[in-house]
């Protein structure tokens, strides 16, 4: 069986949360990472014989804490914060193979800040591939700061304190018409108007909040844009291929705030995430239909062997759907993660 890396590297505490199994430094800032992705997920669970792209997604999150722990001397108990992130997923290469989903991830980290031997800021680039087949690509830019630079910007209230405070949880959407089969995996509620949905922030959620956070965390965020996009292009052939967001405030537990998408251009919607009237998160979310395989279909062969796909958005048509679920009735931006020092049982999960 495939061990996994320790769990405080990731910044999770659930040790069957973690994917990461591996990883090997090249020089200084080339890596390998290795992981291996579950075939059932309570929360990043498959759908129509793909993997979530999500869990792509918190594969790279991982990355974060993971490298720069072990190549770029980040102390445990630093907060990593996001700027920005983008990613994008090959439909065939998502496909569930029969056997094990061991994924390897290229790693390239540019425009390194360091200081005093620590890291200070950061851009990544992770290319992977799923059995020799390329499954994605993701960029992103994060900063690290102490726990003291982190205290002047969050400021000194405690987590109990502010978890006292968290908006009241509202029902949720239909868990079908957002892409999962658990209502608790549901993060939208209905509002009067289209397009626009409350954010879900489910303190209690096993794998969203593994531990307890001062903030909605970013994998929370990026969880609500796609499942804005299954709402508004609910056919069960659709997949969430490509985000690219900037994060602006972060998002706090004792506020609602408001996720909502408008369509950009042929598959692509505008979204943006806000509380108190102001943007916490802004991009583009680009959603294709992918044909559904067939029942015993084998698995593509890798790239040897592989047509060549084509652009974004030409899997098939999508029009935003008319049914639309509605009802009648400072300083910073979104903190990848903290942890407890070693060999504590975790940390704060982006």
């Amino acid at each position: 069986m495939t061990g996994t890396v320790p769990r405080e590297l990731v910044h999770k505490h659930a040790p069957h949360e973690v994917l990461l199994t591996d990883w090997t430094t090249h020089g200084r800032d080339r890596h390998t990472v290795r992981a291996r992705w579950p075939r059932f997920h309570t929360f990043y669970a498959s759908r129509n014989r793909r993997f979530d792209p999500l869990l792509f997604v918190e594969t790279v999150r991982q990355t974060f804490p993971l490298l720069s722990h072990t190549a770029y001397g980040v102390p445990f108990g630093s907060h990593l914060v996001w700027d920005d992130f983008s990613f994008e997923v090959e439909p065939p290469g998502m496909l569930v193979p029969p056997g094990p989903a061991d994924v390897v991830l290229d790693v390239t980290c540019r425009d390194v800040r360091m200081r005093k031997g620590c890291l200070v800021s950061m851009t990544m680039h992770a290319r992977a591939l799923l059995d020799g087949r390329p499954v994605g690509s993701a960029s992103t830019r994060f900063t690290n700061h102490s726990p003291a630079v982190y205290r002047r910007l969050r400021g000194e209230h405690g987590l109990a304190a502010k978890h006292l405070r968290a908006v009241p949880l509202p029902p949720g959407l239909l868990p079908g018409t957002v892409g999962h089969l658990l209502p608790e995996n549901v993060v939208l509620a209905r509002t009067e108007h289209a397009g626009r949905w409350q954010l879900r922030v489910d303190l209690d959620h096993a794998v969203l909040f593994d531990h307890p956070v001062d903030h909605a965390p970013g994998m929370l965020l990026l969880e609500a844009l796609r499942q804005a996009a299954h709402a508004t292009y609910p056919a069960t052939d659709t997949m969430v291929t490509a985000m690219s967001v900037s994060f602006e405030k972060w998002v706090e537990l004792d506020e609602a705030a408001w996720v909502s998408v408008r369509p950009l251009r042929r598959n692509v919607l505008r979204a943006v995430i806000e509380q108190s009237g102001a943007p916490c998160l802004s991009g583009e979310v680009t959603v294709q239909a992918v044909p559904v395989p067939a029942a015993g279909s084998p698995r593509p062969l890798p790239p040897d062997g592989l047509e060549p796909l084509g652009p974004l958005g030409q899997l098939g048509p999508l029009g935003p759907s008319d049914e639309v679920p509605r009802s009648p009735g400072e300083a910073g931006r979104e903190a990848v993660g903290a942890v407890a020092p070693a060999p504590a049982t975790g940390g704060r999960a982006g």
